[in-house]
């Protein structure tokens, strides 16, 4: 979700150069069944524009509609949509709708956290009885307690102060990235949908055949670089890897440039042999590596999708990666028991009631 917050932070940022008011309309809790979990949130201009989207598409006409009495009173409401007799997911979804008036200062430092790869937190007050409830509203909280309110309009000192007000919190951690070390074409392919998954994708190659940007598209940096000279910053759990070099001695080289990340992923490329000629020959050179590291190697990269393409295969990894990054054993959804999204796996998500 955070790549789609970072999203609607910048477009925000130029509507309000151009003095376009804002709302955002974010859902904060789902009875049942729904396409999208709580959390999700659409940006609503005031001439018609939408940035985001808070489920596949049959709910945001109504939330236009319903955000208007918001744009014209500033009071923030709670919207219910019962999808039980228009929805293929029959949930019952309440949407907070809210003005979006972040100050110049707030969207600095969002952007600033968003940059650095720093998580924030977002608590969204709300109440499921009185809708138009005056307490409700949105909070960004960065570290050492600074706060920015989604709307200007709140009274900071005494908000929240009703007994029936919920809080709906998210813990919003950096965007997923990607790195790929390689540059051949199967590298652009990947480097590509990773970039409409909304993931940062940078890509590493060497400083004999540079790249640039234009050979990537949807890249935010290509660097080209030696694995002398490689160096992994910002490393965390939001971070992967893949080795697609084409090369065994340099996938050995950069491997062993990489050995003390950490991170949540490193894919090689190449059957299986390969992998374990790779992994012999690493751990002959570093035979102190920790089972920790070995753990999250995976080779061949990819789940077995029957992937022949370049193309293919990149979904093949990309695949891999969420079903490692979410901790699920990949299976047809005909074949999963209980609810599609395992809400009891998003530690970040949990409600709370506010108390006087």
């Amino acid at each position: 979700m955070t790549h789609e917050f970072k999203e609607i932070i910048a477009s925000y940022a130029v509507a309000k150069q151009q003095g376009i008011p804002a709302v955002m309309a974010t859902v904060v809790d789902v009875e049942g069944s729904s396409y999208r979990r709580p959390g999700v949130g659409m940006l609503i201009l005031k001439n018609g524009k939408t940035i985001g989207a808070v489920s596949g598409g049959c709910v945001e006409k109504e939330v236009l509609r319903q955000a208007q009495t918001v744009f014209d009173s500033g009071s923030p409401k709670v919207m219910t949509y019962d999808g039980k007799y228009r929805l293929g997911c029959e949930g019952l979804l309440y949407i907070l709708i809210e003005t979006f008036e972040i100050n110049n200062a707030g969207i600095e430092s969002i952007q600033k956290h968003l940059e650095l790869r720093i998580p924030f937190d977002i608590k969204s007050f709300y109440s499921k009885i009185d809708d138009h409830n005056s307490n409700m509203g949105s909070v960004v909280v960065f570290e050492k307690s600074n706060t920015f309110f989604f709307s200007d309009q709140v009274d900071q000192v005494s908000f929240p102060q009703h007994t029936d007000t919920e809080c709906f919190f998210r813990e919003m951690k950096p965007c997923f990235r990607l790195i790929i070390i390689g540059a051949e074409h199967d590298a652009a392919q990947l480097c590509t949908l990773a970039s409409v998954m909304g993931w940062e994708v940078e890509v590493i190659c060497s400083p004999k055949a540079p790249k640039n940007l234009e050979d990537f598209p949807g890249a935010k940096e290509v660097t080209p670089v030696s694995h002398e000279e490689l160096r992994i910053t910002n490393d965390d759990d939001q971070t992967a890897i893949v080795l697609m070099t084409h090369n065994f001695a340099k996938d050995l080289l950069y491997l062993q440039a990489i050995k003390d990340v950490n991170v949540s992923y490193i894919g090689l490329l190449g059957p299986a042999r390969r992998r374990e000629k790779l992994l012999s020959a690493f751990i002959e050179y570093y035979p102190e590596v920790t089972a920790e590291f070995i753990e999250i190697i995976h080779g061949p990269a990819g789940l077995n999708l029957g992937a022949e393409t370049p193309q293919e295969i990149a979904i093949a990894i990309i695949a891999e990666i969420l079903s490692v990054i979410r901790d699920q054993d990949p299976i047809p959804l005909q074949d999963k028991k209980g609810a599609i999204h395992d809400d009891s796996k998003r530690k970040s998500i949990k409600t709370i009631h506010v108390k006087d």
